[in-house]
């Protein structure tokens, strides 16, 4: 991804996010990139400073990227230990006992355990509501 300041006709200077330079230029012929403050779509690239880091900043970034891991895993660990003590595990027959729940044929109640990629394509399909977390190891032992 790739950041642009822009300007349009009227001279509204703002960003815009594009996969590459060429991305940018398709839509801008298409016009579909559209100053947000007056909505023309006459616009072009402006003057950009280059973002040059110094090895202070880089290191501050992954001082930063190191702490926000950090309380990711974090987070993650806590749901996993909330999800555990509020949920009932059913394993690998999640997909059946969820879709058994939506459907009203067992109580509802929350639950959690496996199911394979086909299986959580199939629930959205059928209208069944869940969700998918990455399941962290255990930092307690």
């Amino acid at each position: 991804m790739i950041v642009f300041d822009l300007i349009c006709a009227n001279e509204h200077v703002f960003e815009a996010w594009f996969k590459d330079s060429a991305a940018f230029e398709r839509q801008r012929r298409k016009k579909e990139v559209a100053c947000p403050m007056c909505g023309d779509t006459k616009v072009q690239k402006a003057l950009m400073a280059p973002n040059i880091a110094t090895s202070e900043q880089r290191e501050k970034s992954a001082e930063m990227a190191t702490k926000m891991a950090a309380e990711t895993m974090r987070a993650l660990s806590e749901a996993r230990s909330y999800i555990e003590d509020n949920c009932e595990y059913v394993g690998s027959e999640f997909a059946e006992e969820a879709r058994k729940i939506h459907h009203g044929e067992t109580e509802k109640r929350d639950i959690y355990g496996e199911a394979t990629k086909d299986e959580a394509d199939a629930l959205r399909d059928d209208g069944v509501e869940f969700g998918e977390i990455p399941w962290v190891p255990r930092m307690d032992n």
